[in-house]
């Protein structure tokens, strides 16, 4: 659920915003401007609490945020090689990754880290960040396009397959392996995304009028809802509600479409007593003698409830959440606004507009007070946390096949925590002994594999191609 807006919306107007993201469970919304980024508490409809905001890092065009923790990473056109990890609360580096080309979109949950360039994907482990694998064989992928899972049980991945045609590769990020390839659509993916178990993956293509959704892992085609006819969209953000019950869309238009999952029954009374009725009845009747394209055609499902904006044609993500109990359209656009709408979950319809907030305005937010209490800003993670090594790094066999060392290599067996990693309230990401900075470098040439790498007294872990 993250966009990079573009250069600037028709007209002339400059975007306000270069990045914004919700976070995987949509309580927080993340921004990222020429000045630097910010975090945004969604508890409440009236009141936009910002609990972080930091101008170290300017021009920002990538910031996620691992659910509600304080660990958020952030990429910047100054540096679009190189990912940056930091707790915002304690004000520290956690480390930073620089790769070969440009990072184009990450995505986390709570077990592993994804880092999408054109040509390539790394998968980390996100409690020690050591890269468990680098798939490779993938075609070009400009947009940057890729999905994870946000339930760290399964942590599936999902990435286009093909240049020409919608086709989705299913990856496990657990085992390393892929699952199956999905033929979703037959034009170029759009957008793609996971609902919050990992069970349904929907799917848009470049044409934007049909909206697919999967089962996962076998990739069984469930639903297809259609959101238009009449002209092809640029499909901006797909995101499912938590409990997966609606799954919405927003384009370039001025219109947010919410399609509602659910079964339909195959009871119908025995004499339709209304003219509908009668021509719903004939319908269905005539699918069953018609070619499947038209049939299909006729039996996908509209949207259950749509959101208007006031603008069309600027970059926008949207997101289904609860707050205050109620259900509520979330529509953050580059012109720098968040718009809060009322869903009727029950008969849908028309969502209606409740509030706007001003996502730039100076004033209008405090800090998270928990966040003011955090201490003084260090000079750098290991200032505050290293300390003297005095036993030698012992070592382990190269792993190239998942992209850790050139074959042969051995790498130095680093550890980054004395224990598991837990990353709730009370004992959060990152541990007390943890790398200051993390340097994956590799050439257009050494793609396949990273170099040896040695752990350093000030525990600065350096992974340097050889």
């Amino acid at each position: 659920m993250e966009a990079e807006a573009a250069d600037g919306p028709p007209g002339g107007v400059e975007a306000a915003l270069s990045c914004f993201s919700f976070n995987q469970d949509c309580t927080s919304l993340a921004i990222g401007t020429k000045a630097g980024y910010k975090l945004f508490s969604l508890s409440s409809v009236e009141q936009l609490d910002q609990v972080h905001g930091s101008n170290e890092i300017p021009d920002v065009y990538i910031v996620e945020r691992l659910f509600s923790s304080s660990l958020v990473v952030v990429v910047s056109h100054t540096k679009p090689r190189q990912m940056n990890v930091y707790h915002f609360k304690k004000g520290t580096e956690i480390c930073n990754y620089n790769y070969s080309s440009n990072i184009l979109s990450i995505r986390l949950n709570r077990q592993r880290l994804l880092v999408c360039l054109e040509e390539a994907i790394y998968i980390h482990n996100i409690k020690d960040m050591k890269l468990l694998k680098t798939i490779l064989d993938i075609p070009a992928n400009p947009a940057g396009l890729c999905a994870l899972s946000i339930n760290h049980s399964n942590s599936y991945v999902a990435y286009p397959g093909s240049l020409t045609t919608g086709e989705i590769v299913l990856y496990d990020g657990h085992s390393l392996k892929t699952v199956c390839t999905i033929a979703a659509h037959e034009g170029t993916l759009a957008a793609i995304t996971f609902n919050a178990s990992g069970s349904k993956l929907a799917s848009a293509s470049e044409k934007g009028t049909v909206i697919r959704v999967f089962s996962v892992p076998d990739g069984r085609k469930l639903y297809e809802f259609r959101r238009g006819m009449k002209r092809y969209v640029t499909i901006s953000s797909l995101v499912f509600s938590m409990d997966s019950q609606f799954l919405c869309a927003s384009s370039n238009t001025e219109t947010v479409h919410i399609f509602k999952l659910e079964h339909l029954t195959n009871s119908r009374p025995e004499e339709p007593s209304t003219w509908t009725g009668y021509m719903g009845k004939m319908f269905m009747a005539a699918s069953n003698y018609l070619p499947a394209q038209v049939s299909d055609m006729m039996n996908q499902d509209r949207a259950f409830a749509t959101g208007r904006l006031h603008f069309s044609g600027q970059r926008n993500i949207c997101t289904l959440s609860t707050i205050q109990k109620l259900p509520r359209l979330l529509v953050a656009s580059s012109d720098g606004h968040l718009y809060i709408y009322n869903l009727d979950p029950q008969d849908g319809g028309e969502c209606v507009l409740i509030k706007t907030h001003s996502l730039l305005s100076s004033g209008t937010t405090e800090e998270n007070k928990e966040n003011d209490l955090r201490p003084p800003l260090p000079q750098s993670y290991a200032a505050t946390v290293a300390r003297p090594s005095t036993s030698s790094a012992s070592t382990v066999p190269g792993y190239s096949e998942d992209g850790g060392a050139l074959r042969g290599e051995v790498i130095p067996e680093h550890e980054f925590a004395t224990g598991p990693v837990c990353l709730d309230d009370e004992n959060e990401f990152p541990p007390d002994v943890l790398v200051e900075s993390c340097h994956l470098f590799a050439n257009d040439d050494a793609l396949a594999g990273l170099g040896r790498c040695s752990l350093q007294a000030s525990r600065t872990l350096t992974l340097l191609r050889r």
